[in-house]
C-alpha cells in the first residue's frame, strides 16, 4: 500500500539512499511512521530493537540529543529534508494587472474608448457635414478634428493608471500578508536537547534525529518516536477524527505525529520525519498535487491571500494541520449535526454594513447613469430629427454614432464616479495599516477582521495569571512544622526531616522542563523557565539554600516511576519514586483546599507526622489559607504518601485511592504581583464602556483580592464574585441543563469567576454572546493561554492568546496573539479597532460628498447642456483622488486616546450617523451651488467665453476648466473636513502627525496644477491665469469655512436626516435564506448581500471580487472518502470558525479551500457533487 499511495508525492521527496551515513533511509522511516500501536512496536523491535536502537542508527543520544554542529545539521537537512512545507508561489504583478482588468466598469470604459478612437479617425466628406445637424457643426478646423482621438486615448490611459494602482495595492497587500506570516512562523519555537543542553529553536530548524521535549499544550511540529513519557495523552483528531485522547506509552503506542496536540503529560521523542515527509506533510502534498492545473481560473486574488495567511499560520513549520476525519464518516456526520445546532455567530460587522451600503450606492449609480444616457440620446434625437427636421443620411451615421458613443461614455463616467470602488480599498488599507502598526503594540493579528471587531467589544473575559499579573511568581509565606512564617523562613528554623522531604518533593515533583536560570544581565532577577508556579517552588528551594539540581542529577527523569501530570480536572500533580527497599513514595502538590481534604496527617515541629482531623483542617483554612488568600496570594499545599513494600504494588490506575491518606508537609503562599500598568488600562476600558471580567482557576479570596487591586471590583459597586461550582448550580435547571434565562440573571453583574474550569469559561462566553437582555448583542473578547482555553477562544468574537505563556493550541484557536502577554495591549487593540471603524467612516463621509456632487453635476449638466461639464478623463482623475488617494490619506490616521472616551458603537449602529449625513448633505449643497453658479453664470462673473453647447470636437474652454478646477479644489479642502466625523470644530487637530495625509493632499494639489496648466486636450483643460487660480482656490477654501457653519447647526434640530449603512438585522433575513444558511456556522452579511440575484453586475464594479464559481471538487475539510459520498446538499461550509478544538472541521492546509477574501468579505461556495474524482488512499 505504501508504494502506490505516494504516486502524487514522489517529486517532492528526497529519494537519495544514504545507508552509508545513517543507519536508516528516509523511506524506511516513512514506512515506520505509517504504522500504529502493536504493528508499530513490532516493526520498531524487528528493525531497530527499540527507540534507543533507532537513536543509535540516527546517530543521536536519547539523553544528550544531537551535537548541534552546523555541518551535521545541514547533512541531516540534505538527507531527510527540512521541516518546512513549501508555500504556494505568489501571483506575479502581471497576473494581478490582468485580474484588475476584469473589472466590469473598466471593461465598459475600454470598449467605449476604443469605439470612440476608431470613429474619431473616420472623416465624412466635408460637403455633407452640414446635413448632419447643428451639433456636428462646421466649427472645427483641421488641427482640432485631428485631435479627436485624444479623448479615447486619454480614457485608455486613465484606465491603465487605475489598473496599475489596483494591482500595486493587491501586490503590496500580498507582500504584507506574507511578512505577517513569516513573523508568525518565527514566533513558533520548540524545545529540543542539543549537546546535553535544553534549548528552544524555531520549528523550521528541527531535523531528523533531534530529541524534542514534549509537554502539555504543545502542538507537535514533526513525527517522532517516544523515548520516555509521563502520563502522555495526545489529541489525534486532526489526523484521525477520533476525539478520544490517545495514551502514548513505550509499551503500547510510541508513535507521535505532527499536527497533533499534547493534551496531558510530558515526555521526550526522537524526531523521525519532518516537513513534507511527516504524516501531515504527506497529506498536504497529496492535497496540493492537483493545485496548479486549473487553480488560476478558479481562485480569485483576495480569497487566496487570506487563505494563505490562515493556511500558513496553521500549517507551515508547525504543520498544525487540523484535518477532518480521514477514516471516520461517523465523525464527519456527527460534526455536521453538531454544527447545525449551534447558534449562528455573525461575521465581521463592518464588512456587512459596508457591502450593504455599497450595493445600495451601486444600484443608485446604475440608475442615474442609465437615466443620463437615455435623456442625452432622447434630447439629441428630438433636436436633430424633429426640431431641425433632418433626414437620416447614410453619410452622417458615423457622426451620429460618435455622438451616441460620447453619451455612452458620459453615462459610464457617471457610473464610475457613483460606484465606490474605493470602499474595499479603504477597508483593506485601513486594516493592513492597523495590523502593521498593531504589531508594534504587541498585537500579532492572525485574522484581519478581528482587528475591526475588537473596536466593538463590550466585554473582555480575562485570565488572571500573566495577563493582569506579571507571571513572575515567588513564595512569600509558608506554613511549615506547625508555624506560619510571614516571610520565607531561614533553613535552620525548619526541622531537618521536614526540610529534606520538602526539598526532595519540590525537586522531583516539578516538571523537569521547569528551571531557574541565572539572570541574563548582572544584578538582574533570575530567569524563570517553564511553569511559573513550579518556578516559585524551585525558587523557594533555592531560598532555603538547597540545590534542587543535585537531586535531579541523582534522580533523572527516566528514573521517575510514575507521574500524574497536572490537568484541569485533577488540579494537582503527583510523582512516584521507587525506593531501594521496594517501597514507593509519592509526592503531591496542588491547590491547598483540594489537597488538604486528602490529607490525614501533618508534619509537626519535630518533623514527625501526626493525625490531621477535619476539625484541624477547618482551623487551618481559617487561620492560614484565608489570610493568605485575602492578601492576593495563591496557596499551594505540598504533601507525600508512603506505600510499604509488604502491601505489594498498588493499583496506580485507581487515582482516587492513590491520592488519599496523604501527609501534609507545608502550605506556601505564592505572590504574583499585579502588572503596574493594568489598573490604568482597566480604568480606560471601563470609561470606554467595556466591562472587564476576571475568569481564573484560583480560589475566590485570592481572585477577589487581585480583582480589587486591578480595579475590576470597585468599592461600593453591586457585583458578583462566584466560584465555578456555584456558577454552575445557578445556571442549570433541575435536569442539569444550562438555561439562557438563568445565565442572563447572572452575567450582567458577574465580575469574578474563580475556581473555574475551561468549560465554565466557554459557558460564560457563549452565554454572554447569545444573550438578548441588553439592547445590543454583546461583543466578547477572551484571553487564554492553556490548551483547554481553545473552545472559549474559538467561541469568542475575538480570542487573544498569550504569546509567551500561551500553548500552541491556544494560539491556534486565537485571532490575535499578545506578544507581551500584557492586558494593556488589549486596550491598544480596542483603540486600533475603533480607529479602523472611524477611518472607514471618514472615508465614506468624503467619498459620498464627492459622489453626490459629481453625479448630480454630470446628470443635470448633461441634461441641460447635452454635455457633461466634467469630462470622462476628468471624472477618472476625480475618481482616483476620491478612491485611491483619499482611502490612503484617511485610512491611515493614527488612533488617539479620545477614541476610548466613547461607548462601543455596537452591531446595529449605522456606518453613517446623522452628524455625518448632515456634513455630507451640507457640503454637497455648498459645492453644487458653487458649481452651478460657475456653470451657468461663470462666463459673466469671470468675463470669459461660455463653454456651453460646444460642438463635438471643440477645443477645451476656460469656462469648463474653471468648473473642473474649482470642483477638485473643493474636494481637496473637504478632505481636511472629512478628518472629523463627530462634529468637532478643529479639523486640523493632529493633522501633522499623519505624514501620509499631508503628502497626499499636497501631492494631489501639485498634480492638479500640472493637469490644468499642461493637460491640454487629453484632460479637456486650458491653462488658467493667476487670478483665475486664486478664485478657484478661494472657492475651494470656502469648504473649510462652510464646514464651521455646518458644525454650528445642532444635528438634533434636523429631524429629516436619516442614517445609512445599518447592519443586517436577524429579523430581516427571510426564512428560506436562513434554511440555506443551516450548515454555515457564521452568518456573513457581506456575503448575503452579494448573493442576491441582481448583484452580478456589482461583483465586478466593487472590487470585492468574491469568487462565486466552484472553487474545488474537494469540499472544505472533508475526509477524502467522505468527500466522494457527500452531495452538494450540504454545500456551504465556512472556513473561519473551528467550533471545537478537539474535533476540527477545517483543513487548514487545503490549497483549494475558499477562504475569506483579504478584505474579510467571505465567500461561501456551493460545491458540486464530486463525481469522477479518483479515489485517494492515504497511508494513515
Amino acid at each position: 500500500m505504501a508504494n502506490n499511495s505516494y504516486s502524487g508525492v514522489k517529486n517532492s521527496l528526497v529519494e537519495a539512499n544514504h545507508d552509508g551515513e545513517f543507519g536508516c533511509t528516509l523511506k524506511e522511516l516513512r514506512s515506520l511512521m505509517e504504522l500504529r500501536g502493536a504493528e508499530a512496536i513490532g516493526k520498531l523491535g524487528e528493525c531497530y530493537g527499540d527507540a534507543h536502537g533507532l537513536c543509535n542508527r540516527l546517530k543521536t543520544s536519547p539523553s544528550d540529543g544531537l551535537s548541534g554542529q552546523p555541518a551535521d545539521i545541514e547533512k541531516r537537512k540534505t538527507v531527510f529534508g527540512q521541516n518546512l512545507i513549501p508555500p504556494k508561489k505568489p501571483k506575479t504583478f502581471l497576473q494581478l494587472v490582468w485580474e484588475a482588468l476584469q473589472d466590469v466598469t473598466l471593461i465598459i470604459l475600454e470598449v467605449a474608448a476604443i469605439v470612440s478612437l476608431g470613429l474619431s479617425f473616420y472623416r465624412p466628406p466635408d460637403a455633407e457635414r452640414e446635413h448632419c445637424g447643428k451639433a456636428a457643426g462646421g466649427v472645427e478646423d483641421e488641427t482640432e478634428s485631428e485631435a479627436g482621438w485624444i479623448e479615447g486615448a486619454a480614457i485608455l490611459l486613465s484606465v491603465i493608471c487605475v489598473v496599475l494602482v489596483t494591482a500595486f495595492n493587491d501586490w503590496s497587500k500580498d507582500k504584507q500578508f506574507r511578512g505577517l506570516q513569516n513573523r508568525i512562523e518565527q514566533e513558533q519555537k520548540f524545545t529540543v536537547v542539543r549537546g546535553g543542553q535544553v534549548i528552544q529553536i524555531p520549528v523550521a530548524e528541527i531535523v531528523v534525529g533531534d530529541v524534542a521535549q514534549v509537554k502539555y499544550g504543545d502542538l507537535l511540529p514533526a513525527d517522532g518516536v517516544l523515548i520516555q513519557g509521563n502520563d502522555l495523552k495526545i489529541d489525534e483528531s486532526s489526523l484521525t477524527g477520533e476525539s478520544d485522547h490517545v495514551k502514548k506509552t513505550l509499551e503500547k503506542d510510541p508513535m507521535l505525529l505532527s499536527g497533533t496536540h499534547v493534551m496531558e503529560g510530558s515526555g521526550k521523542m526522537v524526531v523521525t520525519a519532518v516537513g513534507v515527509n511527516s504524516q501531515t506533510g504527506i497529506i498536504f502534498t497529496l492535497l496540493g498535487g492537483n493545485e496548479d492545473d486549473d487553480e488560476d481560473e478558479e481562485e480569485k486574488k483576495k480569497e487566496k491571500e487570506e487563505k494563505k495567511k490562515q493556511r500558513k499560520t496553521k500549517a507551515q513549520d508547525g504543520a498544525a494541520m487540523e484535518m477532518q476525519p480521514l477514516n471516520s464518516d461517523e465523525a464527519t456526520d456527527a460534526e455536521e449535526k453538531k454544527k447545525a445546532n449551534l447558534p449562528k455567530k455573525e461575521k465581521s460587522v463592518l464588512q456587512g454594513k459596508l457591502t450593504k451600503l455599497a450595493v445600495q450606492i451601486g444600484k443608485a449609480g446604475l440608475l442615474m447613469s442609465a437615466i443620463t444616457v437615455i435623456i442625452l440620446v432622447v434630447l439629441f434625437v428630438v433636436d436633430t430629427f424633429w426640431v431641425q427636421n433632418l433626414p437620416w443620411v447614410k453619410d452622417c451615421t458615423p457622426i451620429y454614432i460618435q455622438f451616441f458613443v460620447k453619451f455612452f461614455i458620459i453615462g459610464v463616467t457617471v457610473l464610475v464616479v457613483a460606484v465606490p470602488e474605493g470602499l474595499p480599498l479603504a477597508v483593506t488599507i485601513s486594516l493592513a495599516y492597523s495590523v502593521k502598526k498593531m504589531m508594534k503594540d504587541n498585537n500579532l493579528v492572525r485574522h484581519l477582521d478581528a482587528c475591526e471587531t475588537m473596536g466593538n467589544a463590550t466585554a473582555i473575559c480575562s485570565d488572571k495569571t500573566g495577563t493582569l499579573t506579571m507571571n513572575r511568581m515567588t513564595v512569600v509565606q509558608a506554613y511549615i512544622a506547625e508555624k506560619h512564617h510571614k516571610k520565607v523562613p531561614e533553613p535552620e528554623n525548619i526541622p531537618s526531616p521536614a526540610l529534606d522531604v520538602l526539598i526532595l518533593g519540590i525537586a522531583v515533583n516539578c516538571a523537569y522542563t521547569t528551571n531557574i536560570m541565572p539572570p541574563e544581565k548582572e544584578g538582574g532577577l533570575p530567569r524563570q523557565v517553564g511553569n511559573k508556579t513550579e518556578c516559585a517552588l524551585l525558587g523557594f528551594s533555592n531560598d532555603l539554600k538547597r540545590d534542587y539540581h543535585a537531586i535531579r542529577n541523582e534522580i533523572p527523569e527516566e528514573k521517575l516511576y510514575k507521574v500524574y501530570t497536572f490537568n484541569s480536572v485533577r488540579k494537582s500533580m503527583s510523582t512516584v519514586l521507587k525506593m531501594a527497599d521496594g517501597s514507593f513514595r509519592m509526592f503531591s502538590k496542588g491547590a491547598s483546599e483540594i489537597l488538604l481534604k486528602k490529607c490525614c496527617k501533618i508534619l509537626t515541629a519535630s518533623g514527625e507526622p501526626k493525625l490531621f482531623r477535619p476539625r484541624d483542617r477547618d482551623d487551618m483554612v481559617k487561620k492560614v489559607i484565608e489570610p493568605m488568600a485575602s492578601e492576593g496570594l495563591r496557596t499551594i499545599c505540598l504533601a507525600y504518601r508512603d506505600f510499604s513494600a509488604s502491601d505489594g504494588e498498588p493499583d496506580w490506575d485507581n487515582e482516587n485511592d492513590i491520592l488519599s491518606g496523604l501527609t501534609c508537609i507545608c502550605v506556601v503562599g505564592i505572590e504574583d504581583p499585579v502588572r503596574p500598568e493594568v489598573p490604568d488600562a482597566i480604568r480606560k476600558c471601563q470609561r470606554a464602556g467595556i466591562t472587564v471580567r476576571m475568569v481564573t482557576g484560583d480560589n475566590i479570596n485570592t481572585a477577589r483580592a487581585i480583582a480589587s487591586k486591578c480595579g475590576i471590583l470597585l468599592p461600593g459597586d453591586d457585583f458578583l464574585c462566584l466560584e465555578g461550582k456555584e456558577f454552575n448550580r445557578r445556571i442549570r435547571n433541575e435536569r442539569g441543563e444550562i438555561e439562557q434565562e438563568r445565565i442572563d440573571k447572572i452575567w450582567p453583574k458577574l465580575r469574578v469567576l474563580a475556581r473555574s474550569s475551561p468549560t465554565d469559561k466557554h459557558t460564560l462566553v457563549k452565554g454572554i454572546i447569545d444573550s438578548t437582555v441588553a439592547e445590543q448583542r454583546q461583543v466578547v473578547a477572551v484571553t487564554g493561554d492553556g490548551t483547554n482555553d481553545g473552545p472559549a477562544l474559538k467561541k469568542a468574537d475575538v480570542g487573544f492568546a498569550m504569546g509567551i505563556a500561551g500553548t500552541d493550541v491556544a494560539k491556534e484557536a486565537s485571532d490575535i496573539i499578545l506578544t507581551d502577554d500584557n492586558f494593556s495591549s488589549i486596550v491598544k487593540a480596542v483603540m486600533w479597532g475603533r480607529n479602523v471603524y472611524d477611518s472607514i467612516s471618514k472615508f465614506l463621509q468624503f467619498q459620498l460628498t464627492v459622489n453626490v456632487v459629481a453625479v448630480i453635476v454630470a446628470f443635470t449638466g448633461a441634461c441641460i447642456t447635452q454635455d457633461s461639464p466634467l469630462k470622462a478623463v476628468q471624472m477618472l482623475w476625480v475618481n482616483l483622488i476620491m478612491d485611491t488617494f483619499a482611502s490612503l490619506a484617511l485610512a491611515t490616521e493614527p488612533p488617539t486616546e479620545s477614541l476610548l472616551l466613547r461607548k462601543p458603537y455596537g452591531r446595529n449602529k449605522p456606518l453613517i450617523s446623522r452628524t455625518m449625513m448632515k456634513n455630507i448633505l451640507g457640503h454637497a449643497v455648498y459645492q453644487l451651488t458653487i458649481i452651478f453658479t460657475l456653470l451657468f453664470a461663470g462666463e459673466k462673473l469671470l468675463d470669459i467665453d461660455s463653454g456651453r453647447n460646444a460642438p463635438l470636437h471643440a477645443p477645451p474652454s476656460e469656462h469648463y476648466t474653471i468648473v473642473f478646477n474649482t470642483f477638485v479644489l473643493m474636494q481637496l479642502f473637504n478632505e481636511i473636513n472629512a478628518r472629523k466625523i463627530h462634529g468637532e470644530r478643529n479639523v486640523f487637530e493632529g493633522v501633522f502627525n499623519n505624514l501620509i495625509f499631508c503628502s497626499i493632499v499636497f501631492g494631489t494639489f501639485i498634480i492638479q496644477i500640472v493637469i490644468v496648466q499642461f493637460g491640454g486636450k487629453p484632460f479637456s483643460c486650458v491653462a488658467l491665469t493667476i487670478d483665475q487660480w486664486l478664485w478657484c482656490t478661494f472657492l475651494g477654501f470656502g469648504s473649510l469655512l462652510w464646514g464651521q457653519v455646518i458644525s454650528s447647526i445642532p444635528t438634533s434640530r434636523l429631524k429629516f436626516l436619516k442614517t445609512a449603512g445599518h447592519g443586517t438585522q436577524k429579523e430581516e433575513i427571510p426564512d428560506e435564506e436562513l434554511e440555506e444558511l443551516e450548515d454555515v456556522d457564521e452568518i456573513d452579511h457581506a456575503e448575503r448581500e452579494l448573493r442576491r440575484g441582481q448583484i452580478l453586475w456589482f461583483r465586478g464594479l466593487n472590487r470585492i471580487q468574491t469568487q462565486m464559481d466552484v472553487v474545488s471538487a474537494f469540499q472544505s475539510g472533508t475526509s477524502f472518502q467522505g468527500a466522494l459520498r457527500r452531495q452538494a446538499s450540504n454545500s456551504s461550509q465556512q472556513q473561519h470558525d473551528v467550533t471545537n478544538v478537539s474535533s476540527p472541521t477545517h483543513v487548514a492546509f487545503s490549497t483549494t479551500t475558499p477562504a475569506t477574501a483579504a478584505n474579510s468579505a467571505s465567500a461561501t461556495v456551493g460545491y458540486p457533487s464530486c463525481e469522477g474524482i479518483p479515489q485517494l488512499h492515504l497511508p494513515l
